[in-house]
């Protein structure tokens, strides 16, 4: 039997600039854009509540039509791998940088997401699947509970962590 082993990045967060595009030699897309993304916790010394933000560096192949709506701000779900390259730098030292090659990308925004975008710019998620066949989507298992059931007084000190 052969190992098996996943390389599978799901990020949801916002642009951290506009995506700046270039084309290879034989002509290809490579969209290259930075992706933030926040985690939230509470400390348990002090109490506080304290944030973290990480920046993640994405490359989106042969799409250069999509990088025109990769604008700074907007909200971004990005599916795809981590891949590693190195490379020399100016002083001879090789540098390497860890990239998410992006599968699919999904503008999560609508209309007023940010500053800077048209009214009714776009409505729905502008998306870029990187298969041609459409996913299947999973029947519904049961209904949403009311949102009442949630709302009964639960705070941020009712979480054990």
């Amino acid at each position: 039997m052969a190992s098996r082993s996943v390389n599978k990045v799901i990020l949801l967060g916002h642009l951290g600039k506009d995506a700046e595009t270039k084309f290879t030699p034989a002509g290809v897309a490579r969209s290259t854009f930075t992706i933030a993304t926040n985690r939230r916790w509470k400390d348990q010394q002090s109490g506080e509540w304290k944030e973290e933000t990480d920046w993640h560096n994405c490359v989106l192949w042969r799409s250069e039509n999509l990088a025109n709506y990769l604008l700074k701000g907007k909200q971004v779900f990005v599916e795809g791998r981590l891949q590693t390259r190195s490379y020399d730098d100016k002083d001879g030292q090789k540098r390497y940088m860890t990239e998410v090659v992006c599968e699919d990308v999904v503008l999560v925004g609508g209309r007023g997401d940010t500053a800077g975008a048209a009214p009714g710019e776009y409505s729905q998620p502008v998306s870029m699947p990187r298969s041609a066949q459409p996913r299947p989507q999973p029947a519904p298992s049961a209904p949403a509970p009311p949102a009442d059931d949630f709302s009964q007084g639960i705070t941020d000190d009712d979480v054990p962590f």
